[in-house]
């Protein structure tokens, strides 16, 4: 039976393996494993993800800063409609 590792962030389909792999080889910071695995830089903006990996990375490091992973994190101001979306598409 092959076992496979969960995966953490959804959007980019990145591995609790591939989280613990490249802190084991790099001893990176949340930071340090978004950008070299893309956790946290799909779709949602780490939205989903972005919690589970500073947990991931605690584990590993007691002094580590939950903070740390806020590299281009942006929730939304505001929903847009679907609508006032189509408005600005123009005479197709």
């Amino acid at each position: 039976m092959n076992q496979q590792s969960p995966i953490v962030c959804r959007c980019e389909e990145v591995t609790l393996e591939e989280i613990n792999q490249t802190i084991n080889t790099y001893q990176c910071s949340a930071r340090e494993v978004k950008l070299r695995t893309r956790a946290a830089m799909g779709c949602c903006g780490g939205r989903t993800c972005r919690h589970m990996v500073d947990q991931i990375i605690q584990t590993y490091n007691e002094n580590h800063f939950s903070d740390e992973i806020s590299l281009s994190y942006r929730p939304p101001v505001r929903p847009v409609n679907f609508a006032d979306l189509a408005e600005l598409g123009g005479d197709k």
